[in-house]
């Protein structure tokens, strides 16, 4: 029987020296039936050039910087295999990755979407940042994952070995089947990049799809190239994101007191940001709020009618579990507050 077409998707821009120090692993993986589709936004230091010397490779070139979303969704619309990986630039991947993620996605008509285990590629021996082995995300809108808390960053060492659902998968590594990213739709451009994924997860799970991790599939993540894990831009990106995502997922009954609460939670963000003498990123947490406010109107038309609409798979508040009770690490948490997803 053959197997699945699946087609991977890399989306760059001005990342030469990234593309040549992943790409290959990707164009090496052991599965028999692929295509990578490379797409190009705009970039301006040879990229173009030098993709046109790799053999085995759809180029997609873009006038302008898309974004990681409109990246994707030209590439998306421009395939018809039957799942899509979206992998990023700076992903280099073991050469049965690929093999382990859709063996297992085919088992299961129900999951829609599916990520690896995320290892750091600088140190192979820990989990990477964006995504580690499977992400979840609080009731005030605070992504976390299983490997990774905050600025904790866990060594593997086989504690999270189990193929589960989990409330988002990251967009590093991230397996979609197109049925099903076909009824729910694709990454919601508004966003441009950073938090689209668990949007998208979240509406795959509101109409009936399971997300879910594959940790026998290993790819290794640089991860922060391109804005750095304290970059303001990205604390910019991650805050404003996800107050947007809040905002579009949460019943107008709902939303008062969730939005005072996470207010709050951001306000002592702020203050912890001007205590470690970094004024700009306590400087992008209130723009976020503020422009989050001022685009929030666009996304009114989606907001659930009701409060049946699917919740964040953390019932409580991954700040004062991290802070306050000093819970440092996925297992330590409180796994009464989980809701089960299935």
């Amino acid at each position: 029987m053959p197997q699945p077409r699946v087609s991977i998707i890399i989306v760059t821009w001005n990342g030469l020296p990234l593309l040549q120090q992943c790409l290959p692993s990707v164009l090496a993986t052991k599965y028999d039936n692929f295509e990578v589709v490379v797409v190009d936004n705009g970039s301006e230091d040879g990229t173009l050039e030098w993709l046109e010397s790799v053999p085995d490779v759809r180029v997609l070139a873009q006038s302008e910087n898309l974004g990681f979303c409109g990246g994707n969704n030209v590439a998306i619309r421009e395939t018809s295999s039957e799942f899509v990986v979206l992998l990023n630039n700076d992903v280099a991947v073991s050469s049965d990755w690929l093999t382990h993620l859709v063996s297992s996605v085919s088992r299961d008509p129900s999951i829609g979407a599916m990520q690896p285990k995320i290892r750091s590629y600088r140190d192979q021996s820990r989990f990477e940042y964006a995504g580690a082995c499977g992400g979840h995300l609080d009731t005030y809108g605070y992504p976390f994952a299983r490997g990774r808390i905050f600025s904790t960053v866990e060594e593997d060492d086989g504690q999270y070995d189990t193929s589960e659902d989990v409330f988002w998968a990251s967009g590093a590594a991230l397996l979609l089947r197109r049925s099903a990213i076909d009824e729910t739709g694709l990454l919601d451009e508004r966003l441009f990049m950073h938090m689209e994924e668990i949007d998208l997860c979240w509406r795959l799970q509101h109409r009936g799809w399971r997300v879910v991790v594959e940790p026998s599939s290993v790819v290794f993540h640089i991860g922060g190239a391109s804005l750095s894990h304290a970059n303001p831009r990205k604390v910019y990106l991650n805050f404003r994101n996800s107050l947007l995502l809040l905002y579009k997922h949460t019943s107008r009954r709902r939303w008062p007191a969730l939005i005072a609460r996470r207010f709050a939670f951001d306000c002592l963000a702020m203050i912890r940001a001007i205590v470690l003498l970094r004024p700009r990123e306590s400087a992008a947490i209130l723009r976020a709020f503020l422009d989050a406010h001022r685009m929030k109107s666009a996304f009114e038309p989606e907001r659930p009618s009701s409060d049946d609409a699917t919740l964040p798979s953390f019932g409580g508040s991954i700040v004062l579990e991290y802070f306050l009770l000093q819970r440092k690490t996925f297992d330590k948490l409180d796994k009464s507050r989980f809701r089960t997803r299935r």
